[in-house]
Order: C-alpha cells, then sequence, then structure tokens
C-alpha cells in the first residue's frame, strides 16, 4: 500500500487511522466535509480535500482516488439517536455516501474498500459472545444503514469484482473523540460532565453492556484488513475488545454522583465474538479503566 484514501478522515476514527498511515510512510488524502470532523484533527502531511460523498459527482471522486492503492471508507453520520430523530440526512450519507464511493472505486481501479461497518447491526441478540454470522436486526436507521453499507459492499465484490472488507466496530473510545453537538459516546459525555462539574447523566437504568474498544486497536485492524494478501469478496469482521461493562461500571470509573432520567431505545448488551480477526493476527490491547485514569490524571 502505497497511497491511500481515507473519507471521514477529520473525524475521530478517521484522523487517528490518518495519523497512522503516515506514520508507516503511505501517502494518504482525506475526504472529509467538516459536518462532525475538524480540520484541525487532519494530519498536516495528509493531503486535505474538503467534500461531501452523498453530493459529489463520481466523476470528482474518482479524479480524487487517482493513483491510490486502498480506500478506507469512514464517512458517515453516526450515532443511534440522532438517527431516529432524524433519519433522512443519515440516509444520504450513509447509504448515497457509500454507494458513491465504491462506485468510484471500482471505475478508478482501486484494489480495496475497507468499509467502516458497527455493531449496531447486531441489533438485540441472545447469542454473546456475538459472532458475525449471528442475525441482524437493527434497531435504528443509523444500525439499518450501515448494514445496507455492507450489502452494498459485498454486491460490489460479487458483481463489479472490488475487492471490499466490512469491519463491525463496537463502541470506540480514544483520543480525538467527538466532545461536541449530538454525535458523542457516552465516554465522551462522561467525560464533558466530568470537566463541568455536572453529574453523570445515565441512560435508562445503566445497566446496559457495551464492549468498548480502543480506537488505535480499531487502526490496526483497518491496516490490517488493507495489507492482508488474501481477497475477502464482502467478508465481514468484528473488531470489538471481547469484553464488556456496563454503563454504571463506567460511570463509577470516572467517580461522581449519577443521575438517571431519559429513556432510549437500544441493544441491551454488545459483546463481540472476536475470534475471526484474531485469525488474521489483530489483537486487542486497550484496557478502558486504564484509559480513564490517565485521561482524568492529565485533564
Amino acid at each position: 500500500m502505497r497511497k491511500a484514501i481515507v473519507t471521514g478522515g477529520a473525524g475521530f476514527i478517521g484522523s487517528n487511522l490518518v495519523n497512522r498511515l503516515i506514520e508507516k510512510g503511505i501517502e494518504v488524502v482525506v475526504l472529509d466535509n467538516l459536518s462532525t470532523g475538524k480540520e484541525e484533527n487532519i494530519n498536516p502531511k495528509a493531503k486535505f480535500i474538503q467534500c461531501d460523498i452523498s453530493k459529489s459527482s463520481i466523476f470528482d471522486l474518482m479524479y480524487n482516488m487517482k493513483g491510490a492503492d486502498v480506500v478506507f471508507h469512514l464517512a458517515a453520520l453516526a450515532r443511534v439517536q440522532p438517527s431516529i430523530e432524524d433519519p433522512i440526512p443519515f440516509n444520504e450519507v450513509n447509504i448515497t455516501g457509500t454507494l458513491n464511493i465504491l462506485l468510484a472505486a471500482h471505475k478508478t481501479g482501486i484494489k480495496r474498500v475497507v468499509y467502516s461497518a458497527s455493531s449496531s447491526a447486531y441489533g438485540n441478540t441472545d447469542i454473546l459472545p456475538t459472532p458475525e454470522d449471528a442475525p441482524t436486526n437493527p434497531l435504528s436507521p443509523y444500525g439499518l444503514q450501515k448494514y445496507v453499507g455492507e450489502q452494498y459492499c459485498k454486491m460490489f465484490s460479487e458483481v463489479y469484482g472490488l475487492d471490499t472488507v466490512s469491519l463491525r466496530y463496537f463502541n470506540v473510545y480514544g483520543e480525538q473523540m467527538n466532545f461536541g453537538g449530538a454525535y458523542k459516546t457516552v465516554i465522551a459525555v462522561f467525560i464533558e460532565q466530568m470537566q463541568k462539574g455536572e453529574k453523570l447523566n445515565i441512560v435508562n437504568e445503566g445497566n446496559q453492556r457495551r464492549d468498548f474498544t480502543y480506537v488505535g486497536d480499531v487502526c490496526n485492524a483497518n491496516i490490517l484488513a488493507a495489507t492482508t494478501s488474501n481477497k475477502f469478496n464482502g467478508e465481514v469482521f468484528n473488531v470489538g475488545n471481547g469484553d464488556n461493562f456496563s454503563v454504571n461500571e463506567v460511570a463509577d470509573m470516572f467517580g461522581g454522583e449519577k443521575k438517571y432520567g431519559e429513556k432510549r431505545i437500544e441493544p441491551f448488551e454488545t459483546l463481540a465474538d472476536n475470534q475471526k480477526i484474531k485469525s488474521l493476527g489483530w489483537k486487542p490491547t486497550g484496557n478502558l479503566s486504564e484509559w480513564i485514569k490517565n485521561y482524568i490524571k492529565n485533564v
């Protein structure tokens, strides 16, 4: 891999991936419309092109991809609750945008597209840890849209011969998380409330459990998926730590007083069966409690 395109490279996961690729001496082009990402997140050694993948012409996207080997497709409108409240813009970015990227990649002759999928595709499941072949049952427009993106990836492999691989992320945390607007993870929400001296806001009863995955491990999974020699042809891999914590337990890691109130529709428990991606040589290194301790200590 000599040159890579990173859509969403100004965002949380994307900017971390860009840094990792540049450390490896890979030329990087970032495509981002800065709707949720920040230009200051982008490594200055990367080329930045501001564009909206859901509205750009296929010709323009092809031009921007020229000479690249791999496309890492991370651009998305993320988070479950905002997609329930306003599903149409989420659909435009997460489905139309993904289709545009796949079509441009195919026409440009890209060797592989690594697609950022989501564990939201599983919805509520009794199969824990959850393997990739577990039934899908998305509970939100966002979960459904990310799953449709996987299916488009698979179809492009089967019909057009474009090699694709989908990585289902489980609750990613780490450096450069989004602390603004509606697109915050529970870790980011707690950090923001802690810094303001507020009570930690717990959705539902706080007993829901999540598999929290460190962003550095997600970056490693992306690079591994891009550089593994065998063809994937739309294959799906879970990217999760393989353990989980309740929201109440995470709040206890931060300390401080809790408050309960808001009710939301969401899966009760997520827990990745990560044996499949481990078979490629990947292993998780993140430790949530240690990361939180270090973050609090350095604030």
